[in-house]
């Protein structure tokens, strides 16, 4: 009997990289912290979750156009101090993602809450019909078979 392996199309990928740039190519943005999205359906509602920390409710965006959710954060810090030896000091964030909605969803009826950081966004969805039973009919033959 002949073994089976299982093929990963992403691992020539991998050796690639790493033989063009090394095992640590994405130095430059490990440090970047980017927004955990969790997106998953309850009740018949499709729920999305962003998690912002430090972000208020003014620095959010949410709009639905042509089927797609749209979530915006940006924040700006500006601060200004006499006493120390810089005469500006900024930094800002950003957070951008769009999701297809499914056609089941309703986009009259989002309802969003920003919590603790946690942004979530509730999109009501129309229940999935019931499947149609089909009945099965018995079909009696008449013909014998010789044997």
């Amino acid at each position: 009997m002949s073994n089976l392996t299982r093929w990963d199309p992403f691992a020539e990928l991998s050796a690639l990289q790493k033989q063009f740039f090394g095992d640590d190519w994405l130095s430059p943005i490990k440090g970047v912290n980017i927004p955990t999205t969790d997106v998953y359906t309850k009740d018949n509602e499709l729920v999305v979750e962003a998690h912002l920390p430090n972000f208020s409710q003014d620095n959010v965006d949410i709009q639905v156009d042509s089927g797609d959710l749209i979530i915006q954060a940006q924040r700006h810090d500006k601060e200004e101090d006499k006493d120390k030896k810089f005469v500006v000091r900024e930094s800002s964030s950003s957070f951008y993602r769009r999701f297809q909605l499914p056609e089941r969803a309703n986009p009259d009826k989002v309802q969003a809450s920003l919590d603790d950081g946690v942004l979530r966004v509730k999109i009501p969805m129309t229940p999935l019909p019931e499947p149609k039973k089909i009945a099965i009919e018995t079909g009696k033959s008449t013909k014998k078979i010789a044997a």
